[in-house]
């Protein structure tokens, strides 16, 4: 568990950290108003923390922002979009609609108890130790390897990020024509107003944008740089075989096997150099993962976890000295450190995961609204079978049934709001469907962000007023809970907040609604692919209850049972792998 205390420490012994308390000083001692009226001066005198604090503020926010954003999945109030080969119709890589791992109700028990567990366990084992060096190596080689997967997807992601740039699928000239950028046939068109018809210009030749796709270079050059917009852009095929374990096939791309070598890399070098720089970087990745793929599922639970840890926090902090020595001991990937000129602070990983997963909920929840607003209530004729007076009698009733909208996948469009974009509209790009999709309202997310802004500045303020480490989640946690559920209230969503859930629950694909006379919906039920209302605790029938079918087994001979036909028999393979690892390129 990562450690979930802001300390102000000072540099005593070369790389040793200390920290500074000095809590029985009469500093500490007089009013905490007094102290408060005095932070200005306090904040001036020691303007090198400031900036050092501002440092982790930063960090934290930017950590949780880009995590909050990777997250986003379809959700369940659009459809699913529909596929054309290798890309969905709007681009961009195809998600997971399924979280890897969601949190339940219990685990605001569990959480602290493995949590304070962890941390007494760590703190025995240090004293017990005496020299924490060798407890150092041995976490380093874990976190090291650990870390592949993190680091991996931070670097891949970074790696899109930056080939997004390079290579966009859409820009706007200076005159306002909208250009796309075609790799099939390796030239750019636009639409001209009083025709839907493409428009290819002929000039420009190179899959770049700007002043770039008119450059004068040999065409060998041009058939280059189109290979390498294809080899990154496209999925690459990896497969792993293994007699009787394992038959795996991935789809990636280049910059995620890129991703994975520098992890490597990276790692390597941490072990070898003791590195704070890269340490905080395998820090960042746990924490941009963390986000990226834990899930409080609802916001009940959300709330439940983060202030089960509330409690936990303070008590680890304030009345057991597990939590600052742990932090100050281990030199391993479990805080974030910044260095100044006579300062260096530290902020835990959980600090900016366990608030993060609560903002990537309230993010995803702004997404879902998104597209909830969207959906429209059709009529449709349902056939309804009674019978209850011993006859059959079919009648025929109108009823609403509610339209989602089709997905469309936002993820991977800062390239292309950069070169589309005027700064002037840049929050609000309309280029094209996913850059609109992309500028959905977020005032869940900008609500929890400003509420974790306001919460580290308060830890910043106390830290300096007592110069003692503080229980960060003292203050994230109330501030950006209170954050979520107040902007609900205020927007008249508690209800939505209550009822949204990512446990797959509300993924249906058509649901049947009443609705009074004002329009609004009242009940909803299910319907079926028969196109029959589904009433509560009523047995779905199956496909083989629709159509029974004997399954029989395969004799020797070439026999079934009940069957006194041949049946055919397949062709065996000469051989097959027994071990097999391939990379496979795009074609061209």
């Amino acid at each position: 568990m990562a450690t979930n205390s802001s300390s102000l420490v000072t540099e005593a012994v070369a790389s040793k950290i200390l920290p500074t308390n000095v809590a029985g000083t009469p500093q500490a001692n007089q009013a905490f108003m007094d102290q408060l009226v005095q932070l200005p001066a306090t904040l001036w005198e020691n303007s090198d923390v400031l900036v050092l604090e501002c440092r982790i503020v930063f960090t934290a926010l930017a950590c949780i922002y880009l995590g909050s954003h990777a997250s986003l999945r379809r959700p369940p109030s659009a459809n699913p979009p529909k596929k054309d080969g290798k890309e969905n119709k709007h681009g961009g890589r195809d998600r997971d609609d399924q979280f890897v791992q969601g949190l339940l109700p219990s685990d605001a028990i569990i959480f602290p108890i493995l949590a304070g567990a962890s941390l007494v366990g760590l703190y025995y084992l240090i004293k017990w130790l005496e020299d924490p060096d060798i407890l150092n190596k041995i976490l380093r080689v874990y976190f090291s390897i650990m870390s592949l997967a993190s680091l991996g997807k931070l670097s891949a992601d970074c790696l899109h990020f930056l080939v997004g740039f390079i290579f966009p699928s859409v820009w706007t000239a200076k005159d306002g024509k909208l250009f796309h950028i075609d790799a099939s046939r390796r030239g750019q068109w636009y639409t001209a107003e009083e025709s839907p018809d493409r428009v290819w210009d002929d000039k420009k030749k190179t899959p770049l944008a700007g002043c770039w796709s008119e450059m004068n270079i040999f065409d060998s050059k041009k058939s280059f740089l189109w290979g390498i917009r294809h080899s990154l852009l496209d999925q690459w095929t990896i497969r792993i075989s293994l007699h009787g374990i394992v038959n795996e096939t991935f789809k990636v791309k280049l910059v995620d096997i890129l991703g994975v070598v520098l992890a490597v890399g990276a790692n390597v070098l941490y072990y070898a150099t003791e590195s704070t720089a890269l340490s905080n970087i395998m820090g960042y990745a746990f924490s941009y993962t963390g986000i990226l793929v834990l899930s409080p599922t609802t916001f009940t639970t959300g709330t439940a976890v983060l202030f089960g840890l509330f409690f936990y926090d303070i008590y680890m902090v304030f009345y057991t000295p597990y939590m600052v020595t742990v932090a100050t001991k281990l030199d391993v990937p479990i805080k974030l450190v910044f260095g100044g000129p006579k300062k260096v602070s530290m902020l835990g990983l959980g600090d900016i995961v366990l608030p993060g997963i609560f903002i990537g909920l309230a993010l995803r929840f702004d997404h879902y609204m998104y597209y909830h607003r969207q959906r429209k209530l059709v009529p449709i004729e349902l056939k309804i079978k009674d019978e209850s007076s011993g006859e059959l009698v079919t009648s025929t009733q109108t009823q609403r049934m509610i339209v989602k909208p089709d997905y469309i996948n936002p993820q991977g469009q800062w390239g292309d709001r950069f070169w589309s974009t005027k700064v002037s509209n840049m929050f609000s790009p309309d280029a094209t469907p996913a850059l609109k999709a992309s500028a959905f309202p977020k005032p869940y997310f900008h609500a929890t962000m400003f509420g974790y802004f306001l919460a580290m500045l308060m830890t910043l303020a106390m830290l300096l007023t007592y110069r003692h480490a503080q229980p960060a989640l003292l203050y994230l946690v109330p501030g950006v809970v209170l954050a979520a559920w107040i902007t609900g209230t205020l927007r008249g969503e508690i209800r939505e907040m209550l009822t949204y859930t990512e446990d797959g629950w509300l993924d249906t694909a058509d649901t049947i609604v009443e609705v009074d006379g004002n329009g609004n919906v009242i009940q909803e039920g299910r319907r079926d692919a028969a196109g029959e209302k589904e009433n509560m605790g009523t047995k779905k029938k199956t496909p083989s209850d629709a159509n029974p079918t004997k399954i029989t087994e395969k004799q020797p001979n070439g026999l079934r049972h009940n069957d006194s036909e041949p049946a055919e028999v397949e062709n065996k393979p000469a051989s097959y792998p027994v071990f097999l690892f391939s990379i496979e390129a795009p074609a061209p």
